[in-house]
């Protein structure tokens, strides 16, 4: 009589705790179902599908999944080029130059760069009477009259007068195979002065 007794025990024990981790509803051939009845007794929200076999509800697998999407949606910025650098700006010059009175003809348009005007190296140096001397591993220009000599290096905005180093504010080129040189630096360098007329684009030299 004892041991039925027990037995019956055990029995309600059992019973209790599978109704106590189960609800009503049928469970589909995945082993679960959707909640429809008391389901924040369960701790679950209404029409949440959830497994009794210990497995995970839909309600996290479909949150995982939206957030998923979305991220993976979400467009990525393109990398923006970056920009080119500006090429100079060279422009036709219209003065005249005159070096103790007489005009020096240019074979080569003088130009104008950042308010400076450039001259064609040759024929400013023989105007002046000056002679050249050429560097072409160092790229450097030697032009001497008497005892002023300059000393130019093309792409360098330093000058030497007489040995003596100075910054310009424009470098000596070389474009289109001609070697350009600022008309101001170059007169001053050798002894010269100079003045300019604006309205008529004259330049004179006189030494």
């Amino acid at each position: 009589m004892k041991k039925k007794i027990g037995y019956t025990t055990i029995a309600l024990i059992l019973l209790s705790s599978t109704v106590a981790s189960a609800h009503p509803g049928r469970t589909d051939a995945s082993g679960g179902h959707h909640c429809w009845t008391n389901c924040e007794r369960w701790g679950l929200s209404y029409g949440e599908y959830h497994y009794h076999n210990g497995g995970s509800s839909s309600g996290s697998k479909s949150s995982s999944s939206k957030s998923t999407t979305r991220a993976s949606s979400k467009p990525q910025p393109k990398p923006q080029p970056k920009p080119k650098p500006k090429a100079p700006t060279y422009a036709k010059s219209d003065i005249k130059v005159y070096v103790n009175g007489s005009l020096v003809k240019f074979g080569s348009h003088p130009l104008i760069y950042n308010h400076t005007n450039l001259v064609p190296l040759r024929e400013i140096a023989e105007g002046m009477g000056a002679k050249v001397s050429w560097n072409k591993e160092a790229g450097a220009i030697g032009v001497q009259r008497g005892t002023h000599k300059v000393t130019l290096t093309i792409g360098s905005r330093t000058v030497f007068y007489n040995g003596k180093s100075e910054s310009i504010a424009v470098a000596p080129k070389v474009i289109d195979g001609v070697t350009y040189v600022p008309l101001q630096v170059f007169a001053r360098g050798l002894g010269s002065s100079i003045s300019y007329n604006a309205p008529d684009g004259i330049v004179r030299i006189t030494f």
